[in-house]
């Protein structure tokens, strides 16, 4: 079983600089419970921007997830910090998801109601080949590792 692990403050803790403190405190609870971080994804939403149209700026994302890959390296270790999948869920459109995933620290996304919109296919065609590059060789890797035949990873990689 995968987890996609949710963390993220509300608009009165990010007005107060709380940020940092609250996703450590959820990643916190976590981390002693974790046993295997392959099967980790890290969704840093915001509560204030789930649906409401507002959405951090890609600054804001990637100073917080920066901070989110800060805070597991010294708590759990630099290989799983490396390795860790961090995604952005807060209100991500076709219009923002370009600028958002050209920050390092945005490894994708988690996109909840916009994913029921016809635009939601702009929000992949726009991400899909800017990530696939640097990501394709752990995934090939891992797919490997689960016994995907050939034609199957070649699929994954061509679509």
């Amino acid at each position: 079983v995968n987890v996609i692990l949710c963390i993220g403050e509300l608009l009165e803790e990010r007005e107060a600089g709380k940020t940092d403190e609250v996703n450590k405190r959820q990643l916190g609870a976590c981390i002693p419970k974790i046993k295997d971080w392959s099967k980790i994804v890290i969704a840093y939403e915001p509560v204030w921007a789930i649906g409401t149209g507002k959405v951090a700026t890609p600054e804001q994302a990637e100073e917080t997830q920066a901070a989110i890959r800060a805070y597991v390296k010294t708590a759990v270790s630099a290989d799983v910090a490396e390795n860790l999948r961090i995604q952005y869920g807060g209100s991500v459109t076709p219009d923002n998801c370009k600028d958002l995933i050209a920050k390092p620290n945005i490894d994708g996304f988690l996109v909840g109601g916009a994913s029921l919109k016809p635009s939601f296919m702009d929000i992949i065609s726009t991400v899909g080949p800017s990530k696939l590059q640097t990501l394709w060789p752990s995934y090939k890797e891992k797919m490997e590792k689960e016994g995907c035949n050939e034609a199957a990873i070649a699929a994954f990689k061509y679509n």
